[in-house]
């Protein structure tokens, strides 16, 4: 009989029960001081909150917590839960930052504030109100994440332990933010700068820093390193298939459009490859232009494709995922978490949204 917390679904649930019962609480209390304004606001998060996601980073972090020796409590998956919040304020942020008009197949949340301003035939720009807003909503779940953590009835030396490592995640992943806007306006395209910034970017708050803040609520600091070496290339190699979809990915799956991530303009570690191997000049001509056509698209896809940067970069993610496998085996956790981990680690590298 599998083990239920084996299943990866059970946990997705729960955690998404979470999440509803936090968001409801905080949607009372935006009543409490204008229901009518703020409804659109808890609309907003709960859509992107509750309406999907992969909920990798409150797995990784639970399994590292089980890893460490954690037994399982409503209380543990609450504290994880709060990592989806972080990961909210993340994407709207991105999107703002991006340009970008959708997010798992609905408008942004710019574009859905900038809709509700011109369907409310409020006064002034449209857009500047949704960018404003989205800016705020970013805020908001960011402080929510905060909040989420303290209340989710871990007791207060637990949370003094994991504090550090939530906070340090936190501000990583918005320096990874900073980086990539810098980088895109320096058109630095080496592929160091491309993974300076994939690590910050991404690959440590979405999965080593989870798993060290799940070793820390278990009192597992023992386990740090392990996760680190496990979670550092796996999280770059989850990153670099985010990158691969966000050119070559079926717009029906993804729910962005096809090649958005090329419009956007994004200094990518496939894109650096490219370069590398292609030269700047077809990616001066088209790369980062918003009205960029499909058949724009379909150029830059065949110069990535012919350089030969599609096929070094999964050569890449194989070989960054190799390497995580190789630290998970070493590390000293439970045989059950190494496996869901195991199984965690292949749905990160090999999924097509």
């Amino acid at each position: 009989m599998t083990h239920p917390f084996l299943d990866r679904a059970d946990l997705r649930d729960r955690v998404r029960a979470a999440l509803g019962q936090f968001l409801q609480r905080r949607r009372d209390r935006l009543a409490e001081i204008e229901r009518e304004a703020l409804a659109p606001v808890a609309d907003a998060i709960d859509a992107l909150v509750l309406g999907g996601g992969k909920r990798l980073r409150p797995a990784f972090a639970y399994w590292g917590y089980r890893g460490a020796g954690g037994a399982d409590r409503d209380e543990i998956v609450a504290a994880v839960a709060a990592l989806e919040l972080v990961q909210a304020s993340a994407l709207i942020h991105d999107d703002v930052m991006d340009g970008s008009e959708t997010r798992r197949g609905e408008p942004a949340a710019h574009r859905r504030f900038a809709n509700l301003h011109a369907a409310s035939g409020w006064r002034g720009d449209r857009n500047a109100f949704g960018t404003a807003a989205a800016i705020l909503l970013g805020d908001l779940c960011l402080v929510w994440s905060d909040e989420m953590l303290h209340a989710s009835g871990v007791d207060p030396q637990t949370l003094a332990r994991a504090r550090p490592v939530f906070d340090d995640m936190r501000t990583e992943v918005t320096i990874g933010q900073y980086l990539d806007v810098q980088t895109q306006a320096t058109g630095d395209t080496s592929t160091a700068r491309a993974s300076l910034v994939a690590r910050f970017k991404s690959a440590k708050y979405t999965i080593e820093q989870p798993l060290v803040f799940g070793a820390a609520l278990a009192d597992g600091g023992r386990l740090a390193k392990a996760y680190s070496a496990f979670g550092l290339p796996l999280g770059e190699a989850f990153q670099l298939r985010d990158d691969i979809l966000g050119v070559f990915g079926d717009p029906a799956v993804t729910g962005k459009p096809a090649g958005d991530d090329l419009r956007e303009g994004k200094r990518t570690y496939l894109i650096a490859a490219a370069i590398e191997r292609a030269g700047t000049a077809v990616f001066d001509a088209h790369l980062g232009d918003p009205q960029l056509d499909e058949r724009g698209v379909a150029l830059l896809r065949s110069t990535i494709v012919d350089s030969g940067a599609l096929q070094r970069t999964e050569e890449r993610i194989a070989d960054l995922t190799e390497s995580a496998l190789d630290a998970l085996a070493e590390a000293e956790i439970t045989d059950e978490a190494r496996d869901v981990l195991t199984g965690l680690a292949q749905a990160a590298t090999q999924r097509a949204v």
